[in-house]
C-alpha cells in the first residue's frame, strides 16, 4: 500500500520536509492496519477491481472516468457489487466506466454555486478540510489547481477516493486519513483552504477558524461553507439536543455573526457569496446511500423545520483572505 510517495515528494518541494517525514510514520501501512479494523477488507475490495485503463477522463462538469467499453468482458452487475463494498457513497456524483454512482449529496450543485465567487484555482496549492471522498478535489484539478490535499478522518471516504485514484493515477491530488487537529501548526503554505460542512461539528468554531487561517499563506483565500440561521450579529443557535437527527452539532451562526467571527480571527475581504436552503433533491437517499437522509430529518408537515422543530438546514458560503 504505497499511496502517498508522490505526496511526500510534493510536500518536500513546498518546504515541508519535516511534515512529510512525520506523515511517513503516521500513514505507514502497519500503523493504519492496526488503527482501522476494516482497512484490510477495503484494501482487498480495492485490489479486486478490474485491471483496466480509462479511455477518457473528465473533471469538468462531472467526474467521469472511462466508459463502459473499457470494461471488456467485466460483468457490470459484479462491478456494481464491488463498488457497493464501499457503501455509503455520500459525495459525488461519479460516472465510473458508465456506472452512475448517484451519491447522497449532489456535491456538483454546491461546486457550481461557489465557483464563480472564489479566486481562480489555476496554479494554486489547495487544502480541502473534511473533504469526504475527494469529489471537490477532483473538480479543483479540473479548473487547474496545481496541487490538492484533502484531509478526512473517516477512512471509508479515503478508500472511496482510492477507488477513483486507482484509475486516475493523479500525483497532484491526495486524501489522507487525518483531521485538522493533526496538522502542524501555522503551515502557512496553501493558496486556498476549503472547509465545507465542518464548522458546525467543532466545539470551538473560533479555534477552527484560527486553524484554517494558520494553513493559509499571507494573501491566501479561505472558502468556508456552514449551516447558518437567520438573524442579526447577536444570533447564534446552539441546539439543546440533536439537530436534524445529528448529535454533533454545536453552533449555527447568522451571516452577520459568522462575518464577525471571521473579522475577530483576523480575516479580511470577508463576503457571504451564497445562502441556499438545502433541498430534498440535493441531499437524499439513493441506491448508493440507502440510509436515512434529508427527507427523514425534516418535519413531515413543515419542511421549514427539522424533525426536532429547529429551522431547516440553511447553508452559506463565505470567502475571506488571510492578510
Amino acid at each position: 500500500m504505497n499511496f502517498y510517495e508522490s505526496l511526500y515528494q510534493q510536500l518536500a518541494t513546498m518546504g515541508q520536509e519535516r511534515w512529510a517525514d512525520q506523515l511517513r510514520m503516521d500513514l505507514s501501512e502497519a500503523l493504519l492496519l492496526e488503527r482501522y479494523g476494516k482497512l484490510a477488507g477495503w484494501l482487498s475490495a480495492l485490489q479486486s477491481l478490474p485491471e483496466t485503463r480509462p479511455s477518457r477522463i473528465s473533471l469538468h462538469g462531472t467526474v467521469t472516468i472511462g466508459s463502459h467499453n473499457d470494461l471488456g468482458h467485466v460483468n457490470r452487475e459484479e462491478l456494481v457489487a464491488q463498488l457497493q463494498a464501499f457503501h455509503p457513497w455520500r459525495k459525488g456524483p461519479y460516472n465510473f466506466f458508465g456506472i452512475e454512482i448517484d451519491t447522497e449529496w449532489r456535491s456538483d450543485w454546491k461546486w457550481e454555486r461557489l465557483l464563480p465567487h472564489i479566486k481562480p484555482l489555476a496554479g494554486r496549492k489547495v487544502l480541502d478540510v473534511g473533504c469526504g471522498n475527494g469529489y471537490h478535489g477532483w473538480r479543483m484539478l479540473g479548473v487547474g489547481a496545481d496541487f490538492v490535499l484533502g484531509i478526512e478522518p473517516f477512512l471509508l471516504s479515503v478508500m472511496q477516493f482510492q477507488v477513483m485514484q486507482r484509475y486516475l493515477c493523479d500525483p497532484h491530488h491526495h486524501v489522507i486519513p487525518i483531521g485538522i487537529e493533526d496538522l502542524p501548526t501555522n503551515l502557512a503554505c496553501f493558496d486556498s483552504v476549503f472547509s465545507m460542512g465542518v464548522l458546525y461539528h467543532r466545539r470551538s468554531p473560533l479555534d477552527h477558524l484560527f486553524e484554517l487561517k494558520g494553513c493559509l499563506r499571507p494573501g491566501g483565500e479561505l472558502i468556508l461553507e456552514t449551516l447558518i440561521v437567520e438573524g442579526d450579529q447577536k444570533t447564534i443557535f446552539m441546539p439543546q439536543g440533536r439537530y436534524a437527527k445529528m448529535r454533533n452539532i454545536w453552533f449555527l451562526p447568522s451571516i452577520a455573526a459568522m462575518t464577525l467571527w471571521l473579522q475577530r480571527c483576523g480575516f479580511t475581504e470577508i463576503a457571504c457569496v451564497d445562502a441556499t436552503r438545502t433541498s430534498r433533491e440535493e441531499q437524499r437517499s439513493t441506491e448508493w446511500m440507502h440510509f436515512e437522509s434529508l427527507a427523514d430529518f425534516l418535519d413531515s408537515d413543515d419542511a421549514a423545520k427539522t424533525i426536532e422543530g429547529h429551522p431547516a438546514p440553511l447553508r452559506a458560503i463565505f470567502t475571506a483572505t488571510r492578510p
